[in-house]
């Protein structure tokens, strides 16, 4: 793994912590500019968009996958995959990158009471399972994936302080047990860091885990109940004592809003199921990806459920709309199908139109990615924010008012 800091934003108050960066892993053919998202996976591959498919979206961008260990819990088994080779053989996507992370929000979620010190306790399909270090080493192993986080002790915002500080030793610990079951110890590892809505345990955490001989870290236990005000300090605090050559993953932010929040606070990667709920739920991204698309009118998203980023094509406003979901979109549904007709397969849902739908909403969301790299290169990145989070306040308040 090589990871390059390419530029910094010029903040209004000096101190810019938006970057753009060049992360070059094993089995991508060219490097991936960051901040970049990795695509959600169940089991390895996109929940909706074929095999087939995944060249339709924009390359090098939708080459980083994110895996959860987790979901191999039962089958197949650690010995299957490993004489397969690994993920990447076993699911066929070679020029493809995986990252490895012991959290996901589709099916397994971390369930902070129950851990202990022995190991994390995760809530999955099959029960409650207890996971050991060396149990999600051989996990690890198996899968071969091109980055892993290492367990984490995460915790919601509402613990005791003394319950959180736990966490953090324990996270400390089990990065340290990684490291040693692992043969090449810290290379291509991304050390975990917890501390709930602490600041000071945040950023004891994050100097522990600095400390180690990592390639890169993974910020843990985000949306687990903080509020917007407190994420940026904790963002920040834990930023600011890490090392600037090295990669931040982050987990649990995936609003466009908490995007550029994370952005902001000098955070590289993102692993989020947003475009997941979004595809289930109906709803396709329309937000403007540059200064010279109008918004969507507030007309258009009266009764429809939808705001400025989105819009709900369940609704029958679209039964007979023959424009594509998005002016200008050059990705497979918008070139090839109209909002009419992802409208009659939700209704007499058709799976296809899920399939239809995370192609746009992927192909859409990186664009804001792309969008977002563009503007810290031209040192337009504040007003980038600013303009975007207003117009978003704007549309909200028109359409409540409606």
């Amino acid at each position: 793994m090589k990871f390059t800091v390419k530029a910094l934003s010029n903040s209004s108050n000096g101190n810019g912590r938006a970057r753009v960066g060049l992360l070059q892993l094993g089995n991508c053919p060219t490097p991936v500019e960051t901040p970049s998202l990795l695509l959600s996976t169940r089991k390895a591959l996109p929940v909706f968009i074929a095999h087939d498919l995944l060249p339709s979206l924009p390359s090098p961008d939708s080459h980083l996958l994110q895996v959860s260990p987790l979901h191999f819990l039962e089958s197949p088994t650690p010995n299957a995959i490993s004489s397969i080779g690994g993920l990447h053989k076993m699911v066929g996507l070679h020029k493809h990158c995986f990252v490895a992370a012991p959290r996901d929000s589709m099916l397994c979620l971390p369930v902070c009471e129950s851990s202990n010190k022995f190991g994390a306790s995760f809530e999955t399909p099959c029960g409650r399972r207890l996971i050991r270090p060396a149990e999600y080493m051989e996990m690890i192993s198996s899968l071969k994936p091109n980055l892993w986080a290492s367990l984490a002790d995460e915790v919601p915002a509402w613990v005791l302080e003394k319950r959180n500080k736990t966490s953090v030793d324990r996270t400390v610990r089990w990065l340290d047990e990684c490291l040693a079951l692992n043969p090449v110890g810290g290379k291509l590892a991304l050390g975990a860091i917890v501390g709930g809505s602490s600041v000071e345990e945040r950023i004891r955490c994050a100097q522990e885990v600095a400390r180690r001989h990592v390639s890169g870290y993974w910020i843990g236990g985000f949306g687990l109940g903080e509020s917007t005000e407190e994420r940026s300090a904790l963002l920040t605090a834990v930023t600011d004592v890490l090392p600037k050559e090295k990669p931040r993953q982050i987990c649990g932010l995936g609003l466009p809003e908490e995007v550029l929040l994370g952005v902001a606070s000098g955070v590289d990667l993102f692993d989020s199921t947003y475009i997941y709920h979004l595809t289930l739920g109906g709803f396709a991204l329309v937000f403007p990806l540059n200064r010279d698309e109008r918004h969507i009118s507030d007309s258009q998203l009266s009764d429809t459920g939808g705001d400025c980023t989105k819009i709900n094509l369940r609704a029958t406003v679209y039964r007979k709309d023959k424009s594509p979901i998005a002016d200008n979109c050059r990705c497979y549904t918008c070139q090839n199908h109209t909002r009419a007709y992802i409208n009659h397969l939700l209704n007499v849902h058709e799976m296809l139109a899920q399939i239809l739908l995370e192609i746009h909403n992927t192909h859409h969301y990186l664009g804001f990615f792309r969008t977002i790299r563009e503007a810290i290169k031209n040192g337009e990145f504040d007003h980038f924010c600013q303009k975007f989070i207003e117009g978003r306040r704007e549309h909200l308040a028109a359409a409540a008012c409606s």
